[in-house]
């Protein structure tokens, strides 16, 4: 109602104070707007163009495999390997364009101006009083608690781009990854969110994620955590729960050393490839203070230089959100620091290189339920990239260790209907128990399920 004609507008803060330094000097150009009406008519020619191509690409094809089984059609071998060649090339194109970042050029949209550096990036519209609002809310929806069971309601994040991997062998293993988080969240009552939109085209890459999280929080009241997690991390403990009451006073949680912080001040004192966010207003404030190094273009390349004159040990390359939230929390340690919880008791974020191949020593000496290094509860394969062109590892073992990861976590599902993994490697199963009369025993016995106590309430 009311929004018949409504353009999303980006929003620039204007408000003093809280914001860090992003750049080295100052530089002019005029502030950026956008407008996002609906499917314009060019846009809607080109996708039509697009079909047609590829229902010329389906005759082809037809054409190819009738003349290869019932002998139609007079072509000569010259000209079936030109049809041939010409399909392929015309394939490869569409499949580049398919994969390009950008959408195609619109001329009925009026081109967009560069955003202006000497303007602090935001979000959106600044919201000073979430906690009352979200509050009023869960009192009028009661069949959306925050607390089920006495548990916190989770909402685990995760994603990836929206075009396809550079490699197919890449989508597989985002298969596999998302699997193994779907098992996880479906074994823990936990809910489970994938990504494939870029929600703020200033804030792509390592970024993508700050906008999402704030929308979901705004989105979905009723969750009391978000818990971000990146596409190439695995759960390996399927049995470890997260110790919520933990942070009862702590909105943030993240994996992190408290002497690599802030004694020295270390760019790898904390990942944020697996998190918890709190649903709340300093959450919200955290995310606004955050972001404003995340634009890309030269906020990006200007803030990725004061990240790396701060941070012991960083390289020199553009503002990532790891980096910059060390920095916001060094830099604005009495503001932040209070609600801050730097877990390293348990793997949150376990380094995939010193775990992957101690997997059977883990098997022989320990048990799932764990978290720790002995068991660790998350596998993060930082600096492999299996859906990218490039990487910090050999695309051989990073996809081999990621097999491991997989199988690793796979057999403690698989347990449970009597099955495991031949080995750490292959994708084969066997069966590791008979068929019963009784199979409740087993379910009483194996089922990674834990039966909460407590009734459905909400907490503010």
């Amino acid at each position: 109602m009311g929004q018949d004609n409504f353009i999303p507008q980006k929003r620039s803060s204007t408000g003093g104070g809280g914001g860090l330094p992003t750049t080295n000097n100052a530089s002019s150009g005029g502030g950026r707007t956008r407008g996002f009406p609906g499917m314009s008519r060019g846009r809607q020619i080109h996708k039509t163009f697009n079909n047609i191509k590829i229902t010329i690409l389906c005759g082809f094809v037809t054409i190819l495999v009738l003349r290869g089984t019932i002998g139609v059609g007079n072509l000569g071998s010259s000209e079936a390997d030109a049809v041939n060649q010409n399909l392929i090339e015309e394939t490869n194109r569409i499949l580049a364009e398919i994969r390009s970042d950008s959408d195609p050029t619109d001329p009925d949209e009026p081109p967009e101006t560069e955003i202006n550096p000497n303007i602090t990036f935001s979000l959106g519209p600044k919201i000073s009083d979430w906690d009352q609002q979200r509050k009023v809310w869960l009192s009028q929806n009661p069949e959306f608690p925050n607390f089920v069971n006495g548990k916190a309601r989770i909402l685990l994040v995760t994603g990836s781009p929206p075009n396809p991997c550079d490699n197919a062998i890449g989508d597989h293993y985002l298969l596999k990854a998302i699997k193994n988080k779907i098992d996880y969240c479906r074994l823990h009552g936990i809910e489970i969110v994938y990504n494939m939109a870029h929600l703020d085209r200033e804030l792509a890459g390592y970024w993508a994620k700050l906008p999402l999280i704030r929308r979901l929080m705004l989105s979905h009241p009723e969750v009391e955590w978000i818990w971000w997690m990146d596409s190439d991390a695995f759960l390996t403990d399927m049995v470890f729960e997260i110790p919520l009451s933990k942070y009862d006073k702590y909105n943030l949680v993240v994996h992190g050393y408290p002497d690599l912080m802030f004694e020295q001040k270390s760019w790898i004192a904390l990942n944020t490839g697996s998190f918890l966010f709190r649903n709340c207003q300093w959450s919200l404030d955290l995310l606004d203070a955050w972001a404003p190094m995340g634009p890309k273009g030269q906020i990006r390349e200007e803030a990725g230089k004061v990240l790396t004159a701060n941070l012991k040990g960083r390289p020199a390359f553009e503002a990532d959100d790891q980096s910059a939230l060390i920095y916001l929390l060094l830099s604005q340690k009495d503001q932040w620091m209070d609600k801050v919880f730097l877990e390293n008791q348990y793997y949150l974020h376990g380094y995939w290189a010193g775990l992957v191949d101690r997997y059977e020593e883990m098997i022989e000496k320990y048990h799932p339920g764990l978290g720790d290094e002995r068991w660790p509860f998350v596998t993060h394969f930082v600096g492999c990239k299996p859906c990218g062109s490039y990487g910090d590892y050999p695309v051989e073992r990073c996809l081999r260790s990621m097999q491991r990861a997989f199988n690793f976590a796979d057999n403690q599902v698989l347990k449970l209907y009597g099955f495991r993994h031949r080995g750490l490697l292959g994708p084969n199963i066997k069966r590791i128990r008979n068929e019963t009369v009784t199979p409740l025993e087993i379910v009483d016995q194996l089922d990674i399920r834990r039966s909460a106590n407590g009734k459905n309430e909400s907490k503010s």
